[in-house]
């Protein structure tokens, strides 16, 4: 079951970033505008983003087990008919409907996990599951790269796409044979609980006015409707949170119960799950844009460039339960502290236009072992107190954060690197090199600031 489970949310995080490479493929062959590739590629993100809180709320009414088999044909589908996309305006609207079909998937795992595991078990299933969760952006650089140099059957980008539909009739084959049915109790306590519509309302407004400025701002130059539009989005969310409070003093039912935000350590397990997601995406987009840009790799070697990472993190994710005990106290902050050493070592080896030799490798292994340390314990030790019946709400949730922490690394370390980049005046290795490095320092600021979140006690 988790097997199946995991492998079908690694396919819907893949998708995130595996067309991050093949973008000036797609440009070329549809003769896409910047403004149509930018959807092209912006477009999963934001449906995925905007309807996460809601796709775990329909599997807490509908069933984890059936909403998961939705969402997962919905994901197949849309996969199909991204790959055989005419033009521009088709692709966008398939990769939308793509983004749907994973919001209302992923936050299912982690319910499945809360659901179906107890002790010892919950903890290994979590630790896969948080090395599936952030090695999916590595792993869709890496496997993005391949398949567009390849060029399978002279079919250019479409295989990114195309590569899903085998994957995913097969998981919904044994998807629909080992997951567990959906308990009657369970169900009928999530339909007495609503929907609570109007918290859908505002917080969807709120994602959506913070996600679209992110993901399209840059691109646009920054224009004033970017900004009025995340002073909008803090407006909605103050709304949404004062509603949500009000809800509750009354008995009803808030979309995210507070008794989830009170759980010990899920405040500060929000603020480290944003911060890794920060660093880690932040990192893997301004390191992509140097050396292709600045090195002129090509796809695959710039996709491969991030194996180390990524096999990293996920070792390290499924591993470090065993680590001895003296050690387990320090993981997060030691982990957090790696990741800011490990950063700013990955900038100082690439300055001057150089390629960091085997050094590089051994900063992005650094790299991967810290932020796995800091996202896997905080994850662990945050959903140990949560409740069953919490379980969709804490995925919903977290799967936001997580979502929302990589839309602002990129956003504010994209929009630092290619700042630099354009003050340089001259484009080159030289001063793609010095916009690392100041990127490679101020990443190496968050993950210290997670570092010093991590010595935070909690009281019991």
């Amino acid at each position: 079951m988790l097997a199946v489970a995991l492998a079908a949310q690694f396919m819907a995080l893949l998708d995130a970033f595996i067309v991050n490479v093949a973008a000036p493929t797609i440009q070329s062959e549809l003769h896409a505008s910047g403004a149509g590739l930018q959807l092209v590629i912006a477009g999963y993100t934001i449906t995925y983003a905007v309807l996460l809180i809601t796709g775990a709320r329909l599997g807490d009414r509908l069933g984890h087990r059936r909403v998961y088999l939705f969402g997962l044909a919905v994901f197949t589908v849309a996969s199909l008919a991204c790959g055989l996309a005419r033009g521009t305006g088709e692709l966008i609207a398939f990769r939308l409907l793509q983004g749907a079909g994973s919001a209302v998937l992923i936050p299912q795992v982690l319910s499945l996990i809360q659901r179906n595991f107890a002790g010892e078990a919950r903890v290994k299933a979590l630790g896969a599951y948080s090395a599936v969760l952030a090695t999916g952006a590595a792993a869709g650089q890496v496997l993005g790269g391949v398949l567009v140099s390849a060029d399978l059957l002279g079919t250019g980008w479409r295989p990114v796409f195309l590569v899903n539909v085998p994957v995913g009739v097969v998981l919904l084959a044994l998807a629909f044979r080992v997951l567990p049915r959906d308990d009657a109790a369970a169900l009928a306590a999530g339909r007495a609980r609503g929907l609570d519509l109007p918290g859908l309302v505002l917080l969807g407004a709120a994602v959506s006015l913070f996600t679209v400025p992110l993901v399209l701002g840059q691109q646009e130059g920054w224009p004033l409707w970017s900004w009025l539009s995340l002073a909008a989005a803090v407006l909605f969310f103050t709304l949404f949170c004062a509603y949500e409070s009000r809800l509750a003093r009354r008995g009803g039912a808030p979309l995210i119960a507070p008794r989830l935000l009170r759980s010990p350590g899920m405040g500060l397990a929000v603020f480290r799950v944003a911060a890794v997601m920060a660093v880690n995406a932040g990192f893997l987009f301004v390191v992509t844009l140097h050396v292709q840009g600045g090195l002129g790799y090509s796809a695959l070697r710039a996709g491969l460039t991030f194996a180390p990472s990524a096999v990293v993190f996920g070792a390290v994710g499924l591993t470090w339960r065993r680590w001895p005990q003296p050690l387990q106290r320090a993981l997060i902050p030691g982990g957090f502290a790696l990741a800011a050493v490990a950063t700013a070592a990955v900038g100082l080896l690439l300055r001057d236009g150089g390629d960091g030799g085997l050094w590089l490798y051994a900063a992005l292994v650094g790299v991967g072992a810290g932020l796995s340390l800091g996202f896997g314990p905080t994850l662990t030790r945050a959903l140990a107190t949560v409740r069953a019946e919490d379980a969709a709400d804490a995925s919903g949730l977290l799967a936001t954060v997580t979502q929302l922490g990589q839309l602002t690394g990129v956003a504010c370390f994209g929009a630092l690197f290619l700042h630099r980049l354009e003050s340089a005046g001259a484009p080159g290795a030289y001063s793609s090199s010095d916009a690392l490095l100041v990127c490679a320092y101020a990443l190496a600021s968050v993950a210290a600031l997670g570092a010093v979140s991590g010595l935070v006690r909690l009281r019991r």
